[in-house]
Formats: C-alpha cells, structure tokens, sequence
C-alpha cells in the first residue's frame, strides 16, 4: 500500500500535536496554585474535567454516527480548532478567583468533549491502513498520543513558571495539528463503520471475552492517567529533600515529561511484539510490571534522584506499553458491524474510570503519604492480569493477532 506510512507519520505528527492539550492545564498547576490557592479538589478537576469531557463527547458523536458520516480528517480539523480555542481561553481567565477556577474547568471539559473527535478518530483512520498488523499501527498512533501527553511537561520545563507558555505552546500545537491533518491520506480499509446502537451497548458485558478484554483495559486505566497526573507532585516531593527548590522544580518537570514520553516507545515496540508473541502475554507482562512499579516507588521516596528516575522510566514505559493492545483486542473480538460501538463502549467506560482514581490520589496522599500513596494503583494492573490470562484461555482467543494468544 503506497503511501501507508508516509500518511500514518503525517497522522501520528497531528495525533501529538493536538493531544499537548490533554495535559496543558495539568502540567501548570503549581504555577496557577502561586497566584491563587487552589483545593485539591480543585487541581483534580483540571485533569477529570478533560476525561469527563471525552466521556461525553465520544457518546455523541457515536450516537450521531459523526465519524461515520464526516470525513475523519475534517472532523479531527474541527476538533482541534475548538480544543485550540477552548484552550486559549485559558490565558484570559483568573486563576485567584472562584470563578476564574471554575472557566477554566468549563474550558477543560469543553477540550475533552472535542478530544472525543481526535484520539478515536485518528485509531480509525490507522485501522485503515491495517493488513494483518493491526497491533503495530494501533500501537504506533498511541505511541504517538502518549507523547503528545507528555508534551505539555515539557513546555512547562522550558517556560519556567511561565504558566502562560505553555498554554500558549499548547493551543498552537493543536492550531498546527488542524491544519496539517488535511494533508493524511486514508486508508484502502477505510469503510463506514456501525454506529451506536444503545441496544448492543451490553453486549460488551454479554459476551465474555470482550467482557474480560475490557475488564483487562479497566485495569490499566485504574493506574494509568493517577499515574500521569500525580508523578510530577511526587517527583517534586522527593526532590525537595536533596535539591533547592528551583532545582527541585526543573527536575520534577522534565522527568515527568521522560517517564510519560518514553510510554510512547513502550507502546511501539509492544504493537510489534503483540502481533507476534500474543496480546494476552504483552498486556499481562506490561500489567505485571506497572503494577509491581506502583508498589515499589514509594519506597524510594527520598532516594538518590538517579535511582528513582530509572524506576519512573520503567513504569513509563510499562503502565502505556499495554494501552493500544486492548483496543486491537475489542476489534478482533468484536462483530464486524459492531467494533464502533464496542470501541465507544470501552474507551468510555475507561475514562470514567480515571475520574475515581485521579481524584482519590490527592486524599491519598494525605492520608498515606508520598511512601504508600501510589499502592493503591496497583489493584488495576493485577486485576488486569487476572482478567487477560482468563481470556487467554478462552477458545474465542485465537481470534487475536492472527492466532497468536
């Protein structure tokens, strides 16, 4: 197929481009929390607002079947163009004042509903470039939305306490993200896919091995967006101990960028093994190991900055290696007229899941500490081995990777 990875780079530039916008507001709390007290409550909501928001929005556009009547590319423009805005509004905001707090939730959630018109639909437009590599394509446009995740880390590195640039770096991101997208070819594959039929919703819980793909993908993302949105609070903490607090500050920004970017290399070379070795053994292995990363970190808390930078890296790398392997496993599972809904179905239910946890993470860690603040992240992973090694040995298993379990 000519073109196929010109297009799918071209694709994945944009996807990384226009996700900066997911984390922008994140990676600036503590310069907003200098300008004005903000409750804990309060910074969770400037993450769970975007997840809320792409809850809501993936559920419209499925019931309206926009993905399915628009071309991709245009849809994704139009996404990013509103995000863009939404995201802009920030600069103009008073993060001292209650109602300033509140416009910039507002302007989150709005994001997050047209994030609902980007990250789906890019996997689309991927899917349609799939010949028996499925994993590998899905693995790499997730490779490239964990990158545009981390992004905003490092904008906010590079501004200093800048709040404003990184914002700004943000929203030109995704401005550049709209208008590049028109340039991606689709797909030989591309078709119009079913759209949300509310009567199947259930079968994703009916019918057992997507039931059990999906309890898997629940499990990750139990660990993965806490994981993201607390590392930099974290990793300040136990900088702090050692490191004036201007350098303290530095550190903890640019490796919150590492450990979520190299999740992006763990993505890729996970859709390459998966279509090898099997996605049930990639996603138990990445599981394992993330959730084994959430138990042991805070033990090093206050450690030698090296030796918790290498366990960050780890986790990074583990806690996305999974993420695209849960999505070509609903695909493969799923009825051919029915893989729209079920990828609503599960994507949905995930980020719905992120909202629990990212707002349980700050009452843990005052309650447990930095030290044991992240265990409780560990219940998703290894309840998601659990669910993986039971749908590996399901016979409906062989439908994945071409076989290979």
């Amino acid at each position: 197929m000519q073109g196929k990875w010109r297009a799918l780079s071209l694709l994945a530039l944009c996807q990384i481009a226009a996700m900066a916008l997911w984390f922008s507001a994140t990676a600036v709390i503590p310069a907003l929390e200098a300008e004005g007290r903000l409750s804990a409550f309060t910074q969770s909501l400037f993450t769970s607002a975007v997840a809320f928001g792409f809850v809501v929005g993936s559920l419209a556009s499925a019931f309206l079947g926009l993905a399915d009547r628009l071309d991709p590319r245009r849809f994704i423009m139009l996404s990013a163009l509103v995000a863009s805005v939404a995201n802009a509004g920030i600069l103009f905001t008073d993060a001292a004042t209650a109602s300033g707090q509140a416009a910039i939730v507002g302007l989150r959630f709005v994001t997050g509903i047209c994030m609902a018109g980007i990250y789906p639909v890019g996997m689309k437009i991927a899917a349609s470039w799939a010949v028996d590599d499925m994993g590998l394509l899905v693995g790499f446009l997730v490779g490239a939305i964990v990158l545009g995740s981390a992004s905003p880390h490092l904008f906010n590195a590079l501004g200093g306490v800048d709040w404003q640039f990184t914002i700004a770096a943000a929203s030109a991101a995704a401005l550049f993200a709209a208008l590049m997208i028109n340039r991606v070819r689709l797909g030989p594959r591309q078709e119009r896919a079913a759209g949300f039929q509310a009567k199947y919703a259930l079968v994703a819980w009916r019918n057992r091995p997507l039931r059990l793909a999906n309890l898997g993908y629940l499990g990750h993302m139990w660990e993965l967006y806490a994981m993201w949105a607390w590392i930099g609070g974290f990793l300040y903490a136990s900088f702090a101990l050692s490191m004036n607090h201007e350098v303290a500050a530095l550190w903890a920004k640019l490796i919150t960028f590492i450990t979520i970017a190299v999740g992006a290399l763990g993505c890729l070379a996970a859709g390459f093994l998966a279509d090898r070795l099997g996605r049930t053994t990639l996603t138990m292995l990445a599981m394992a190991v993330s959730g084994s990363c959430a138990v042991a970190i805070g033990f090093f808390f206050g450690a030698a900055p090296w030796l918790l930078i290498a366990i960050c890296i780890v986790w990074g790398v583990s806690i996305a290696a999974d993420s695209a392997q849960f999505s070509s496993s609903v695909a493969e599972l799923s009825e051919r007229n029915l893989v729209g809904t079920m990828l609503t179905v599960q994507t949905s239910l995930g980020f719905l899941l992120t909202l629990i946890t990212i707002h349980l993470m700050p009452y843990a860690v005052d309650w447990l500490g930095w030290r044991y603040a992240f265990l409780p992240l560990a219940i998703g992973p290894f309840l998601g081995v659990w669910a993986m090694a039971r749908l590996r040995a399901h016979p409906a298993s062989v439908r994945l990777a071409n076989g290979n379990r």
